[in-house]
């Protein structure tokens, strides 16, 4: 598909609403970024995923989603999993908020996403045999979603929180109760 096309597929509520970036995944994914309400410079995230060759409806990914895929991953290989996290954590640690327009037409360009050590990234490539979401699907949506939290909040920790307790192999309730904005 061209980008025109993209950003047509990824249009909803009648086509009215656009996303302000599509990010094709691997040919069986495609992320749609999308202007949020939550902060002037909010970011709302949306996924379409191939299954036998048909694109399922525009998704809301949780983080409930992604830390599933990540605990089967984990269960698979822990030690490379726990690795992948660690340096998903030390993403989180250098993450600024948007502030603005110019951050936010820098942070949606894919070379800008994917900057982050790609060298290293591909040392976890082999975990997209494992779970349902690739490597480089799990890497943009992570970015993605932290980017969210921090714009959102600068002082947010969820995700982190959440980072830490799949890496340090918490208890099932923890994990669930983090990634469902619940952790009582």
């Amino acid at each position: 598909m061209t980008q025109e096309e993209l950003i047509e597929f990824m249009s909803f509520k009648q086509k009215t609403i656009k996303p302000l970036a599509v990010f094709p995944v691997n040919g069986s994914f495609i992320l749609g970024v999308y202007k949020g309400s939550l902060s002037q410079y909010d970011l709302l995230i949306k996924y379409r995923q191939k299954n036998n060759e048909k694109w399922s409806r525009i998704r809301t990914p949780k983080h409930i989603h992604w830390a599933v895929d990540i605990l089967i991953k984990m269960n698979l290989e822990k030690e490379k999993t726990k690795d992948f996290l660690n340096v998903l954590i030390d993403v989180w640690e250098n993450i600024k908020p948007i502030k603005n327009e110019d951050d936010r037409k820098r942070f949606l360009k894919i070379d800008n996403l994917l900057e982050i050590n790609q060298e290293r990234f591909n040392d976890y490539k082999e975990l997209s045999k494992h779970g349902e979401y690739s490597i480089n699907f799990l890497i943009l949506l992570a970015k993605l979603l932290m980017i969210q939290e921090k714009t959102n909040l600068e002082t947010a920790f969820m995700f982190k929180n959440l980072l830490n307790a799949l890496r340090d192999g918490s208890d099932i309730f923890k994990i669930v109760s983090t990634a469902t904005h619940n952790g009582r």
